[in-house]
This record gives C-alpha cells, structure tokens and sequence, in this order.
C-alpha cells in the first residue's frame, strides 16, 4: 500500500486531532492553506515546504474541519474558532512566534493572528488573500457551494488555473475523491452556507488594525484570478504600512503553483531579510 503524503504527524489542539507536517530545523515559518473542497495542508503547499525548507523549519498543519483534522461536532465553524485553533497549535509546538504564509482563506487567518497577537507573527506573505470586504466573486461562491460530484469538481477547478493544461481528469478524480472521504464533505457544507457573502465579511479584519499592523508583509497575487479579485491584493498593500506588492500575469488563484519557483524564490528571499 502506497502511503498518503497528505499524512503528517499528529498532535492534540485545543482537544482537536490535528495533522500536520513539520520539516526542517531554526526559525518557523507556518504555512495556512486556502479552503477550497477537500483540501489539505500537503495539497496547497507540496511545492512550497521543499524550498523553504533549506532556510529553516516549515510547519503546515490540516486547519480545523479541514483534511485529516478532526472535525467540529457543533459544525460552529468562523474565524474565531480557526484562529483558536491555530495558536493553540503553535502552543502545543512551542512555536513562541513564526513567519505566517497564508493562502486565500488561509491569508484572513494571518491577518487575524497578526492583529489579535502581534509578537506570535514576525513576518506576513499573503497570497490570494481574504481579509479586506468585497463583493464575492463567482468563483468564490462556486468554490465554497460545493456539492460533491466529479462533475462539479471539474467545474470550480476552472475557476483556480490560468493555465487550463493543468487541469487533467486525474486531478479532478483526485480532488474529488479527497472531497468525499468520510466526513469532509459534511463539514464544508457547514462552513460556508448561502448566503456567502457574509462570510466573506466575517473573515476580514478591521481596517484600522489593518493600519496598525507592525509586520513586514509580502502581498501576491495572479492577475487573472477569478476566486479572489486583485482589488483585495491591491487594498491590503494600501492599508498595511510595511508592505510589498508582487503580482503575477497569465496566474490565477495557484500562485504557488502556477508561478513555483518565482513564488519559492520570492518568498524564501522575503523571509531571509530576518
């Protein structure tokens, strides 16, 4: 039997089972996936954790309800809970504070932890990032009403690539199937219910924190993304004082895949200014 690499280790957060994946050795850099179906912390960053590696310890956990993490019972998912859940992750970790990469969903979650506590985060790359209020987008609302089926999967995995050669069957089955494994599809029903504009309010953080925030931050974002619009990418780089912009043509919403090894290098350079 061939084993799952979406599999890490495992440790108990806030009484939550949490899988992650830690790799590596000196300053922490946490990675937070996006929130697309059936996502997993090794899905989003495979690509990623080899290249940041080689500068320091890379830890991307599964976020609660999502992948091989336990889910909630009560369904009572929010930003709250995730960003709970998050630090008492690092807690549990002795991760006093760490460089946070966080992707689409996952960006509205480091923009949180910076706010709510600004010594646990020493530097921010956002890409793809919620966090600021917008009108959602089509993508958006296809990505986060997911029905399960082969079909539809097909049909939102439009919405991520620039590059449509990406998008084989083999990866629709594979994302498919990792969306019906044995409560995953249940809880992402729960975590985003029409109507979903409310909850893209609900991930942001305040304007005026957002001026306030300390942190050196890294913004990216694809040109052509149709799951988060630019516009966000745009006013958050207006917001946060200590920010950069880097914006990639002919990339959608996979920037760290479409655009690797300009993304690694970009990252990995960032964050070694420390």
């Amino acid at each position: 039997m061939t084993e799952n690499p979406e599999i890490g280790r495992s440790i108990l957060a806030n009484g939550i089972k949490t899988n992650y994946h830690d790799i590596g050795t000196g300053d922490v850099t946490l990675l937070i996936h996006g929130s697309g179906p059936g996502v997993t912390a090794w899905a989003n960053w495979q690509r990623t954790i080899p290249a940041l590696e080689q500068q320091g310890r890379v830890v991307a956990p599964d976020m609660l309800g999502f992948g091989y993490t336990d889910r909630l019972e009560d369904g009572a998912y929010g930003l709250d809970k995730w960003v709970e859940h998050i630090f008492a992750f690092m807690d549990e970790l002795d991760i006093e504070s760490a460089n946070v990469v966080g992707n689409s969903f996952g960006g509205a979650l480091a923009l949180a932890m910076a706010s709510r506590k600004p010594r646990r985060v020493r530097r921010l790359v956002l890409m793809g990032s919620v966090g600021v209020t917008f009108p959602i987008t089509d993508g958006l609302d296809a990505v986060w009403g997911y029905k399960p089926s082969l079909e539809n999967m097909q049909e939102i995995l439009q919405y991520f690539a620039f590059d449509r050669s990406r998008l084989t069957p083999a990866l629709a089955e594979m994302r498919y199937q990792a969306s019906i494994r044995p409560g995953c599809s249940e809880a992402f029903a729960q975590m985003f219910p029409a109507p979903r504009q409310r909850w893209v309010d609900a991930m942001t953080t305040p304007e005026e924190s957002l001026r306030q925030l300390p942190h050196e931050t890294l913004i990216v974002h694809g040109r052509e993304d149709r799951v988060i619009p630019t516009s966000t990418s745009l006013r958050l780089h207006s917001l946060i004082p200590n920010s950069q912009l880097h914006i990639y043509s002919q990339c959608g919403h996979w920037t760290q895949i479409e655009q690797a090894d300009r993304f690694n290098k970009l990252v990995a350079n960032f964050l070694a200014e420390t």
